[in-house]
C-alpha cells in the first residue's frame, strides 16, 4: 500500500510538471508571436494600463501589460518593458483607463509619492485662491478644468464714488490643480469649495498674491474647445477692463424729495428771506446774503437774490 502511494505522488508531479512546462511554452510561444507580430507590421511595444487607475494608485505587474502600437504613433513618455514602469515605487498621477498608454507625465518618479508638486510642468507655481459658491462657478470648477481669473475692485480717484467698480481680466486659460485638498480629476461632480489651487507662472503668482489684497478673485470656466484653440471662437476681442458704466444699462438717480407747499420753511431759509426784505425807515441797508447770489439792476437800483433758494437749502 505505502509504494503504490509513492506511485500515485510522483505521477502527480510528473504531471505538475508536465503542465508548468506547458504553460510557460504557451505563454513563450504568445509572446514571441506578438514580438513576430510587431515586427512584421512594424508595430512597437509600450506599456498600457489593464484596469482604471485612480490618481495614487500604485503601479504592479497585474493593473499595467505590454501591448502593440503603431510605431509611428508612440506617445512621447511612453515605456517599453514592464521593469521600466514598475521601478522608483510609481503611482499613477492622474487617472487612466483601460488600454491608455503610461507615460512618464501621468506616473511619479523617485519613491513614488503622490503629490501635487508632481502634477506641475516645468517652470510653473501652485498658487491658490479664496472661492466660494458664487466666484468658484457653483462647485464645477474642478481639478485639471481651465479657467480665467478676474479681479473686481472699486475705481480710485476724488472723481469716483462708492459705487464706481471695475472688473480686469487678470489670468486666461490657467489650468486648475486642485480644489481645497483633492487633486484628484478623475471627480467630476460639483463641489462647492473654500479654495482654488491654481498652476501660473512665477510672474503671475506674485499678481496673484497682490490682487487677493486689492479686491475680489472670480474664477470664469472656459470650455474645454477654447481652452485649446485660445480665444480663436469667440465673437469679439476680450476687453481687459469693464467698469460699471459701460453695463449698457441707463444709470438711474433718484433726487431728493421736493418741499410741499405751504410747509414751514426751515431756519435756513427764514434767514435768507430776511435778508432780502428792505431795511426799516432810518435803518441800516439790506444785509447782501453769504454765498452765491443774483444782482439785478432796476435802472439805478440793485438787488441781489441768493441762488439756489429752493433747490440747493
Amino acid at each position: 500500500m505505502q509504494g503504490r502511494n509513492w506511485i500515485l505522488l510522483a505521477i502527480a508531479v510528473v504531471i505538475g510538471l508536465v503542465a508548468v512546462i506547458l504553460a510557460n511554452a504557451y505563454f513563450s510561444g504568445v509572446e514571441q508571436k506578438q514580438q513576430q507580430l510587431a515586427q512584421r507590421e512594424q508595430l512597437a511595444r509600450i506599456v498600457v494600463a489593464t484596469q482604471e487607475l485612480d490618481f495614487g494608485t500604485k503601479l504592479t505587474s497585474q493593473n499595467v501589460r505590454l501591448q502593440n502600437w503603431p510605431a509611428s504613433s508612440v506617445p512621447q513618455g511612453a515605456f517599453r518593458s514592464i521593469p521600466d514602469v514598475l521601478k522608483d515605487n510609481r503611482v499613477a498621477l492622474r487617472a487612466m483607463v483601460p488600454g491608455e498608454p503610461v507615460l512618464a507625465s501621468n506616473v511619479s518618479g523617485l519613491d513614488g509619492r503622490a503629490t501635487l508638486a508632481a502634477l506641475l510642468p516645468e517652470g510653473m507655481r501652485a498658487v491658490s485662491i479664496p472661492v466660494d459658491a458664487v466666484n468658484g462657478v457653483a462647485g464645477f470648477v474642478l481639478p485639471g478644468t481651465m479657467v480665467d481669473v478676474l479681479l473686481t475692485r472699486r475705481i480710485e480717484g476724488e472723481g469716483a464714488s462708492s459705487d464706481d467698480l471695475r472688473s480686469d481680466l487678470l489670468l486666461e486659460n490657467v489650468q486648475v490643480l486642485a480644489v481645497d485638498q483633492l487633486a484628484n480629476d478623475k471627480e467630476g461632480k460639483p463641489k462647492v469649495s473654500r479654495t482654488a489651487t491654481l498652476s501660473v507662472t512665477p510672474y503671475d503668482a506674485q499678481r496673484l498674491s497682490i490682487a487677493r489684497k486689492l479686491g475680489t478673485l472670480s474664477l470664469t470656466l472656459r470650455r474645454v474647445e477654447s481652452a485649446a484653440m485660445g480665444d480663436a471662437g469667440a465673437t469679439g476681442p476680450l476687453a481687459r477692463t469693464i467698469t460699471n458704466r459701460q453695463l449698457g444699462v441707463p444709470r438711474i438717480v433718484i433726487p431728493a424729495k421736493q418741499r410741499q407747499a405751504g410747509s414751514a420753511p426751515d431756519q435756513r431759509v427764514q434767514q435768507a428771506i430776511a435778508a432780502m426784505m428792505p431795511a426799516a425807515a432810518g435803518g441800516l441797508p439790506p444785509r447782501v446774503p453769504a454765498g452765491p447770489g443774483m444782482t439785478v439792476v432796476r435802472g439805478t437800483e440793485s438787488t441781489t437774490y441768493p441762488v439756489g433758494l429752493l433747490g440747493g437749502w
